[in-house]
């Protein structure tokens, strides 16, 4: 199955209400991106009236969408609540960024630490968005 005909499948289950969990053809990534202060303006969950106004990063529009119709997926994962669900749909959607999903409510702070029994991946956003590159840095890891 190569890229085109996973994304095909994935937006079909998903227009459908299926919940699927695609394999990915070799390449395709998924990736979870933040919103708050990655893609936008940094809106506390204290200030929810600010969140239909935020000034969206362009670059990150621009990459983002760029990946998506390369066939990755992209979920946001945001710490803002349920509550916040309609205005982040409206603005991503007013914004035009394409995506398969958004995770809400993720623990706010900065002390992530993902364990899986698969690869993972993090890049932390500092201000501009672009295409990443490989780079050799130290990782914790758990003990043999």
């Amino acid at each position: 199955m190569n890229k085109d005909d996973v994304k095909k499948l994935l937006k079909e289950k998903l227009e459908e209400g299926e919940h699927v969990s695609p394999i990915l053809p070799e390449g395709i990534k998924n990736y979870l991106i933040d919103i708050d202060g990655t893609i936008c303006d940094d809106i506390p969950n204290e200030e929810p009236e600010r969140m239909a106004t935020a000034e969206v990063y362009p670059d990150a529009l621009k990459t983002l969408n760029r990946w998506y119709d390369q066939g990755h997926i992209i979920c946001f994962f945001t710490s803002r609540t349920e509550d916040h669900r309609e205005v982040t749909e409206v603005w991503l959607k007013e914004h035009g960024f394409n995506y398969h999903s958004l995770l809400m409510g993720k623990p706010r702070g900065g002390n992530y630490h993902w364990i899986d029994n698969h690869l993972v991946r993090a890049t932390r956003y500092r201000g501009k968005f672009t295409d990443l590159i490989e780079k050799e840095v130290t990782i914790e890891v758990f003990e043999d």
